[in-house]
């Protein structure tokens, strides 16, 4: 872990925003810090707010040692999932696979994708 707060203010953090219309707010925070939340009467007011809460957070994970997650965008997903799962699941998924006529493989996308919305 690095231990530089600049490096980790610099970080291309996801930005969450969500109008509050009962407090007629919003709502910042970045998903990937964990409790990094704020808000603000405009939208401009809670991400510059977001700012703040972002470095008080930063700097407490670092003092404290605590885990910080790379942005999302910076992971390099390889597409790859491995997986092992009971003999039975197996064999139902090879015989729907056949069934549909494609492979295991393109079955099991077919289901991720649908259930995944």
């Amino acid at each position: 872990m690095k231990n530089d707060l600049d490096f980790y203010l610099n970080q291309p953090y996801k930005i969450d925003i969500i109008k509050d219309a009962e407090n007629n707010s919003y709502v910042a925070y970045c998903p990937e810090l964990e409790g990094c939340i704020t808000s603000g009467r405009s939208v401009l007011e809670a991400i510059e707010n977001l700012e703040d809460a972002k470095r008080t957070w930063l700097s407490s994970a670092l003092e404290h040692n605590d885990p910080i997650s790379a942005p999302d965008s910076l992971i390099n997903f390889s597409g790859q999932i491995r997986l092992r799962i009971p003999k039975s699941l197996h064999r139902s998924i090879y015989i729907k696979a056949r069934e549909e006529g494609v492979s295991m493989n393109q079955y099991c996308i077919m289901k991720l994708s649908s259930s995944n919305g």
